[in-house]
């Protein structure tokens, strides 16, 4: 599969434009651009505020636009005015809001602009001083109040300037375009002769359905990253045949899904000449190649024709931030709190077949370019960012084995089952994404059962500072170990692969929980119920360590006990290459003998000694009704709870005794009856 590309659009040209000769009603076959009629992203209604200085030509401006007359008198402030919908190609309601510059109309003119979807600056052709009001207080105040819609700006009166002395709106506009990027587009207009004045307020409502910035990159004058991965998946979706370029065939099946309409032959010719006439690599002897399919887009963009691409993206269901529309997604997995969700035998089998794709040079493991690659039709690399990124064990070479693959889908799957399904779309998964997860059995019922079919055990790591658990999930991720002590402040995982018998493996997922964050986490009720096994690590060379860790333990069982989300529990002797403080024996068996749990597990994670922690993880979370804490208030609770249902079993006898004998005497009496 070919990369991505990226592509930069001439450093002269800006895609902000000027005054563009563009109709709003033209509709071109695909090469000039498309109507995007129908296809604005959902967007119910556009909000658009009109604002710029005193006498500017603000009311007259949208009187006319609403009306087609011009107004021989205005009010000083317009209501909401609802400009008629049959005017622009686009469907969608545009209201236009009109606002007071005057100092005591200030809140509401913040209110207004605050709510606005797009917002029209308006300066007077023939004051040059409203024109430097732009630069030296509307722009900035936009930015000061973190506004972040389009800007359109628009000179009015147009009819008033002196010819003689008139300079060109790119000149003028030029350089505080430069400064204000926000800037989509500027325009001059007379309101008196009816010059471009419904145009103001169609490339206003056009930057809010076909917006800029999701595309285009200002500063760079580059594609955005996330357009040029949706435009990539959109084209290997569209090569059926999947020989890298566009037959025309596939180019005319692609021009009917977008834009409803067929290419002629002679159509697809001159799309084919224009690009090649650009960019050589654009077009081979099958079609039109990936690099020419992006290409036109950045053509498209670079013509101001936005409303192509966003089409094109919205029919293939990406919504404004460029990612598949929920409609588009599985819904919601309706599951209880102490169900888990993992990947299906089907999905496993896809991904093992996507890993070998990508592994380019068949060295076993993915490369960050390779794994880049794979993910190149994604909006971005899922695993780039906290808690996937330094998650799992990498290679020598950095890379990432198939274990480890597939252990990141694991890990992501168990918090995040939705957007497991949404990249596996974006990656290429044919079926049902729904049928990529199934949802575990109740962790109630496997502790009933006394057994359990989850493959991918989740383990919280509960402990103080310095008790070593970071380095724990740094050994199991097969990091060195540290020799400096680095505070964790954040909930922190790594996952892996751990062989069982038989030849069998199971996935552990380690989440590290900061001595800090404990007690927050205890505060909800649920706050168990996706723990499989909880371990409890100390410092076996301090007393402090070992008492904090066991209040940790009781606070953790009692939760337990409570919700009834009770789990197995072991506790972890840490540094065992130091000698342990005094009575660390007999404190660590009494409080196992209490509670009813395993005794310590000795471990030396410097001196690589583990004790085979982490498949007693695996054999604890295998057997969840084992090695589950008893508190001593649990222990009362249960003593109580028998000796109640004993009570209502000797009730029970007692009554059934009672009636029995009632019914003897009744017969008893009766036959005494009869007989006399």
């Amino acid at each position: 599969m070919s990369r991505a590309v990226q592509y930069n659009l001439p450093k002269h040209r800006r895609i902000s434009h000027f005054v563009l000769p563009l109709s709003p009603s033209t509709s071109e076959y695909m090469v000039g651009g498309a109507s995007a009629s129908g296809a604005t992203g959902n967007v119910a209604g556009v909000r658009i505020v009109v604002a710029g200085d005193a006498k500017t030509g603000k009311s007259s401006l949208i009187v006319t636009a609403a009306t087609d007359n011009y107004p021989n008198n205005v009010p000083p402030l317009l209501p909401p005015t609802r400009l008629p919908e049959d005017i622009y190609p686009d469907p969608v309601p545009v209201t236009v809001i009109d606002t007071s510059s005057s100092p005591e109309n200030r809140g509401r003119l913040v209110e207004e602009i605050m709510g606005a979807d797009a917002i029209v600056l308006t300066y007077a052709c023939h004051r040059l001083e409203t024109l430097d009001r732009l630069s030296t207080f509307w722009l900035p105040e936009l930015r000061r109040l973190e506004v972040n819609v389009p800007v359109i700006v628009v000179g009015c009166m147009l009819d008033k300037r002196d010819d003689q002395h008139s300079v060109s709106l790119e000149q003028v506009m030029s350089p505080i375009m430069q400064q204000f990027r926000e800037i989509e587009t500027c325009i001059e207009c007379s309101a008196l002769n009816h010059i471009q004045v419904p145009e103001v307020f169609y490339y206003a409502q056009k930057a809010v359905l076909h917006p800029t910035a999701p595309l285009f990159d200002q500063e760079q004058q580059v594609l955005r990253p996330r357009c040029v991965r949706a435009l990539k998946r959109i084209f290997i979706l569209c090569d059926h045949d999947r020989d890298g370029a566009l037959s025309d065939a596939e180019l005319n099946e692609f021009q009917v899904k977008c834009f409803n309409a067929p290419l002629q032959p002679s159509e697809i010719a001159i799309v084919k000449r224009v690009v090649q006439e650009k960019l050589r690599e654009g077009v081979d002897d099958r079609g039109l190649t990936l690099t020419g399919f992006l290409f036109l887009h950045a053509l498209f963009i670079e013509k101001g024709r936005l409303e192509t691409t966003w089409t094109v993206l919205r029919k293939f269901g990406y919504n404004n931030e460029i990612r598949l529309r929920d409609d588009q997604l599985p819904p919601p997995i309706k599951r209880y709190p102490d169900q888990s969700t993992e990947l299906t035998n089907g999905a496993v089998e896809f991904l093992r077949r996507i890993f070998a794709t990508f592994d380019i040079d068949g060295d076993g493991a993915l490369r960050s370019a390779e794994l880049e690659d794979l993910f190149s039709t994604a909006p971005e690399n899922p695993w780039n960012e906290a808690p996937y990124e330094d998650a799992v064990e990498k290679t020598a070479l950095g890379g990432l084995s198939l274990d480890g693959f597939l252990s990141l889908w694991s890990l992501m799957t168990l918090l995040d089952p939705i957007r497991t399904m949404e990249t596996l779309i974006y990656i290429g998964y044919g079926d049902d994404p729904s049928t990529a997860i199934r949802v575990t059995r109740r962790r109630r019922l496997d502790s009933r059962k006394q057994q359990t079919d989850r493959t991918v055990y989740h383990c919280f790591v509960f402990g103080p500072k310095e008790a070593g658990k970071s380095a724990i999930l740094n050994s199991f991720t097969g990091r060195l170990f540290p020799e400096e002590y680095v505070p964790t402040t954040n909930d922190r995982y790594a996952v892996n692969s751990v062989d069982q018998p038989m030849g069998t493996k199971k996935t552990l997922v380690l989440r590290e929980i900061p001595e800090e964050g404990v007690k927050k986490i205890l505060s909800s009720r649920d706050a168990l119920a996706a723990c499989d096994v909880a371990v409890f690590v100390h410092d076996s060379s301090r007393e402090a360590s070992w008492q904090k860790a066991t209040e940790m333990l009781v606070d953790v069982a009692s939760q337990g006990e409570t919700s009834g989300y009770e789990a197995p529990c072991l506790i972890i002797a840490n540094k065992d290459d130091l000698d342990p403080y005094l009575t660390e024996i007999q404190d660590s068996t009494r409080v196992s003998q209490d509670m009813g749990i395993e005794t310590p597990i000795p471990v030396s994670v410097k001196l690589g000694d583990f004790s085979n922690l982490f498949q007693r993880i695996v054999n604890a979370a295998e057997h969840p009704h084992l090695s589950i804490p008893e508190t001593a208030t649990g222990k009362s609770r249960k003593k109580y709870h028998r000796l109640v249902n004993h009570s209502l079993v000797f009730v029970s006898v007692g009554a059934a005794v009672a009636i029995v004998g009632l019914a003897a005497y009744r017969v008893y009496a009766a036959r005494k009856n009869s007989s006399s």
